[in-house]
């Protein structure tokens, strides 16, 4: 049973923002060079992260689950479970850390041109301090759950060909067998 195609079509859409988001976070903080343009893709990117966030939560909410695989046992169907929830959490939080902190050392957080989002933090240094700190923390957060999601799938997917992957790809499938079965009944 596959995922519904709402939550596959914000599946494939936010991977590759996350990804780039990650990436650019990375190379903005060791290249002075390429700062300042990294830096007006990283702020808009992030709010657009937090918009698809909030509506594939929405979406989570909305459409049922496939059930679990056979092959997963209960103690992997609840770290596949709170991985999921913190993904979502992080997917969340990171932006509006980012744009606290913005906001607390009075940064605008430019979208396209003059459309700029509002502060939603006092301007504080100190507060400002806490929030890059919290914001650095959950970059490293978001890559290790990112990195585990990835590798749980590639263990599924090469490992024991159980074709996890199908329920959430938006290509056409051939259905497992378990599948083929209830097609014949």
């Amino acid at each position: 049973m596959r995922f519904a195609l709402p939550s596959r079509v914000l599946h494939w859409l936010m991977a590759p923002m996350v990804i780039g988001q990650l990436l650019i976070g990375v190379v903005m903080i060791t290249s002075l060079t390429y700062y300042p343009l990294l830096l007006a893709i990283h702020r808009p990117l992030g709010a657009l992260i937090l918009a698809f966030a909030v509506v594939r939560l929405a979406n989570r909410f909305t459409h049922r689950l496939p059930p679990f695989l056979a092959t997963m046992g209960p103690v992997e169907r609840r770290v596949a479970t709170w991985s999921e929830y913190l993904l979502y959490a992080l997917l969340l939080a990171q932006p509006l850390i980012g744009w606290a902190m913005l906001s607390a050392a009075r940064f605008p957080v430019v979208l396209v041109g003059p459309v700029h989002l509002p502060g939603i933090a006092p301007h504080n240094v100190d507060v400002y301090a806490a929030l890059r700190q919290a914001h650095n923390v959950g970059a490293f957060l978001l890559f290790l759950t990112f990195t585990a999601h990835v590798c749980a799938v590639l263990f599924h997917t090469l490992g024991l060909r159980d074709r996890l992957l199908d329920r959430m790809a938006l290509w056409p499938t051939k259905p497992v067998a378990s599948q083929q079965d209830e097609i014949k009944a």
